[in-house]
């Protein structure tokens, strides 16, 4: 994705980590936890879906979401009807959110069923959400919405006219109070555990795309672009 955002300050140190804060620091397994940067950004951009948390008339409320990552910032689209979209843009204290990303790269089996676990890697984002008004910034936000999900996408597809923008509103947040947790390697049995005569071990689980199925009504004469032969 790309580094710089439309009406963003400038990015820190590349190389730089992330603060750890109390809410970013984990009770348990704290050596999986991660606050390096290029690490969390890779986490990121792998992503087509995060979860987005939030509280609504006193209680907490999840919402699957597509998202998409501008060097230090996430942007989340949806309706001008949507409840968290609106109370983002109600006042200028924006919406405190909870953003998550993970990926489940195994499923580690242990001979005990206490120690049975995955390997994973996860962010999670903590901050404040505000609406995005500037028209340059959408713009480009929903850009980077599509590219997260099919990089090449979003120069091979028409725009979004002026109803479609008026119908979507988008929401960013400043990747400030950022952690990532990561899992690998084999089950943790317990010593005591370990002849016994059970199977022990990872099946690894892995993203994958299958050949792209055109629409019904495509023109047979479009051919498939290379941004999807590529995946």
């Amino acid at each position: 994705m790309p580094e710089t955002a439309p009406a963003q300050t400038a990015a820190p140190d590349a190389a730089a980590a992330y603060g750890p804060t109390g809410r970013t620091v984990p009770t348990r397994s704290r050596e999986r936890a991660s606050y390096d940067r290029e690490q969390v950004h890779a986490i990121l951009d792998e992503a087509y879906v995060c979860h987005l948390g939030f509280i609504r008339d006193g209680a907490p409320v999840v919402l699957p979401t597509l998202f998409g990552r501008v060097g230090e910032r996430l942007y989340v689209h949806g309706s001008t009807g949507s409840r968290p979209l609106r109370a983002a843009g109600g006042s200028d204290e924006g919406l405190a959110v909870c953003l998550t990303v993970t990926h489940v790269d195994g499923l580690v089996l242990a001979r005990s069923a206490f120690h049975h676990s995955l390997n994973y890697r996860s962010v999670v984002v903590h901050g404040v959400a505000h609406t995005v008004t500037d028209p340059e910034e959408r713009r480009a936000a929903l850009d980077a919405i599509v590219e997260q999900v099919v990089p090449g996408r979003s120069g091979d597809a028409r725009p979004a006219d002026e109803k479609e923008l008026a119908a979507t509103a988008v929401i960013r947040l400043d990747l400030r109070e950022v952690s990532a947790k990561i899992r690998t390697g084999g089950p943790n049995d317990d010593e005591r555990d370990l002849a016994l005569p059970h199977w022990a071990g990872v099946v690894p689980l892995a993203p994958g795309h299958s050949a792209p199925v055109p629409a019904d009504d495509l023109d047979p004469s479009i051919a498939l672009p290379e941004y999807l032969k590529a995946l």
